[in-house]
């Protein structure tokens, strides 16, 4: 009964109230269809990762570890350490990585384990930045937290203002997500912010939850790691978790495979969490995943496509609907007004579907949507689909 109250309360997710307000409506026949509301990467794998999967058929027939294969959790890390120019030595595969079946299942496991029933005598709080990333709401709602949406607008830099949250909310704390590059925005946190976010995380002990999911798809410059910050600050990655997927880095969205960091103490209380119901990620798909994170050059070719699309969306979008070259990421967060009604008028008159922003925010305190007035578009077709959807987006609106 709890379960199903907080499931009521949720309510229905971005993706389901966007086909509700939709489904009345027949779009132009004469005009082929382009989902730009969905960021699900169109691009292809590298072919070796198919080759490595079924070099690995023999495989098959063994249950896969909870924690990851040796070899998974060294690739990773070996990664980590290289991306982000970590100390040599200062991850442990066995300590300091855990294979996860994609980042969603991970960011919402992780909350019901890092959320108590009470905290300083209160009920907990999580916070969220406004918009958000679908899964952050949903765990914190099941876990039966507070939501505080930290709002991310153009007056904080698209990222969410940590020194705003008054200190009796930090006191009953118990979760932060960040997500950086931020889904929808793009905005990329310093270097001096993620610092301040963790010596926050440690000074009032709460698990600071970074999303690095977009991290490999950036314009000018490689986003900075939380893994840097903590190593910045000293005392390791304590209260620190950071979750990477191979979704977006490397078009590998149906792999379902990606892994979390950070902090020893917490990663070892989750592995023994997962134990106990999570998915195992079979040991050929860590195969492949592991020579995914082994290989750098299909993920600059990568981020090289959506650079061109981002030069496309500026040629066409630029000065119009307050657009902006987003730091990284594939989408673009458009001022439209009325996101509703631009949603629902692309559909019927240019037969494309995107998503309106106020789905994927909450009211604040004040009560305003930060989402309100924006439509998410996601830059996933190729260049010529993707010219051709944003033509008609600027002759509709």
């Amino acid at each position: 009964m709890l379960i199903n109250e907080r499931l009521d309360r949720l309510g229905e997710n971005p993706f389901t109230r966007l086909n509700a307000l939709l489904a009345p409506i027949a779009p132009r026949t004469n005009q082929r269809p382009v989902l730009l509301s969905v960021g699900e990467p169109q691009h292809a794998p590298p072919a070796f990762l198919a080759e490595t999967i079924a070099s690995n058929s023999d495989l098959w027939n063994r249950y896969p570890p909870v924690q990851g294969t040796d070899d998974y959790r060294l690739a990773v890390t070996e990664w980590l350490t290289r991306r982000y120019d970590l100390a040599p030595g200062s991850l442990d595969p066995a300590r300091h990585a855990l294979v996860l079946s994609g980042t969603k299942e991970g960011l919402y496991l992780a909350t019901q384990m890092a959320v108590p029933q009470v905290e300083q005598g209160k009920k907990p709080v999580v916070l969220l930045p406004n918009p958000f990333y679908l899964v952050y709401r949903g765990a914190a709602s099941m876990a039966g937290a507070e939501i505080v949406p930290m709002p991310a607008t153009r007056e904080t830099g698209f990222l969410p203002d940590f020194d705003a949250v008054p200190p009796a909310t930090l006191e009953r704390t118990s979760l932060a997500f960040l997500c950086s590059p931020a889904n929808p925005q793009g905005a990329i946190a310093s270097l001096d912010y993620l610092k301040r976010a963790i010596t926050l995380a440690r000074e009032y002990d709460f698990t600071l939850i970074v999303d690095e999911c977009y991290s490999e798809i950036w314009d000018k410059a490689p986003p900075t790691g939380a893994l840097e910050a903590c190593q910045a600050l000293g005392q390791g990655f304590a209260n620190v978790l950071v979750f990477h997927s191979l979704s977006k880095r490397s078009n590998a969205a149906g792999l379902r495979c990606g892994f979390v960091t950070g902090d020893e103490t917490l990663l070892a209380r989750f592995q023994r969490f997962r134990s106990f119901g999570a998915s195992q990620v079979p040991m050929p798909i860590q195969a492949g995943a592991a020579a995914l994170w082994r290989e750098e050059s299909h993920v600059e070719a990568n981020r090289a496509l959506y650079r061109t699309k981002i030069d496309i969306a500026e040629r066409l979008l630029g000065g119009r609907f307050g657009f902006y070259r987003p730091e990284g990421g594939f989408f673009l967060w458009l001022e439209v007004g009325d996101s509703e009604a631009a949603a629902r008028r692309l559909w019927q008159e240019a037969a494309i579907k995107t998503l309106p922003g106020n789905y994927i925010g909450v009211p604040d305190a004040s009560g305003r949507n930060p989402g309100d007035g924006f439509l998410r578009v996601a830059l996933v077709h190729d260049e010529t689909t993707l010219t051709e959807a944003l033509e008609r987006l600027v002759q509709v609106l």
